[in-house]
């Protein structure tokens, strides 16, 4: 045989080949959890592979070092929030759910953790065959219950004053997010303010127009609205001419009348509840309504 020919099998030789054994995938768990692999950082690795077939979009992290697991941080994964935690000890590997007391689980997968009202976990002692369907199954649903992200929403500018600027819009709602947005103590005003109205009017409507909530009735018009200033909150009656006792702001326009609500003042709320009850029985403010229109939403 010419020593140019090699034999079959051996490097460049031609004809068919021992296949190769693939690479494992990579884990979340390398380096090993315990100083060498063992049947816990396979049972991980396994686990891992059941939660991205179950959600390829799951987020993967490694956090809060246990020494009491000798692991190199706790392998979390995340979806619109933390879906599970997988944990190595001595006998078992706990998988625990963060929201798994809300979830459905047909194959009673839970068995730890079952007295709690927020968490469940999985305990997984050695030998263990996970049903593959029921797990996944068991992630998507915690998936779903995280719910989709929340949505960013971008801070709200303030004005003059510290007004906040809320765009012009009917409902409870722009309100509520006016009254969120007013700044340091005139948000504890705004609040106190807009709980006085709904129970002194209980049929009030609400709106933000002009960077300012009102309140009306509907089929008369708004009654009352109020603005952040830089040292007060100030409270417009807009048939303030009208109201007993007379309020003590005068205003340039002819039937507006203003109460200024500062940080320390104390403000006789039976009182306050009286003007806003006689505001809402009159004919309110329907100055910016389209023509024709006589009632508010």
């Amino acid at each position: 045989m010419s020593e140019n020919v090699k034999k079959p099998g051996s490097e460049g030789a031609s004809g068919p080949r021992k296949p190769r054994k693939p690479a494992p995938a990579p884990r979340l768990t390398d380096p090993p959890l315990v100083g060498s692999a063992d049947w816990r950082e396979e049972t991980l690795a396994r686990v891992r592979v059941l939660i991205l077939e179950a959600d390829p979009e799951m987020t993967e992290e490694r956090k809060w070092k246990k020494p009491s697991n000798g692991m190199a941080g706790v392998p979390v994964w995340s979806h619109g929030g933390i879906v599970c935690t997988g944990e190595a000890y001595a006998k078992v590997v706990k998988l625990t759910f963060a929201r798994g007391a809300t979830i459905p689980d047909p194959s009673r997968l839970f068995n730890s953790g079952l007295e709690g009202n927020t968490r469940r976990a999985i305990d997984i002692p050695e030998g263990t065959n996970i049903d593959a369907g029921a797990f996944k199954a068991l992630v998507l649903a915690a998936v779903a219950q995280n719910g989709p992200p929340a949505a960013k929403t971008k801070p709200v500018k303030l004005l003059s004053g510290g007004n906040p600027q809320i765009a012009k819009a009917d409902g409870d709602a722009p309100v509520q997010a006016y009254i969120a947005a007013m700044p340091g103590w005139k948000g504890d005003v705004g609040r106190w303010l807009d709980a006085l109205v709904e129970r002194t009017v209980p049929d009030v409507r609400k709106a933000v127009k002009w960077n300012s909530p009102f309140y009306g009735v509907e089929g008369k018009g708004y009654f009352l609205g109020f603005h952040c200033l830089t040292k007060c909150v100030k409270v417009a009656f807009f048939r303030g001419t009208s109201l007993q006792p007379p309020l003590p702001g005068e205003s340039k326009q002819k039937e507006v009348r203003y109460l200024d609500v500062r940080e320390h003042d104390h403000i006789d709320e039976a009182q306050l509840a009286a003007w806003v009850k006689q505001a809402a029985t009159l004919p309110g403010w329907l100055y910016g309504l389209p023509d024709g229109k006589r009632t508010i939403s």
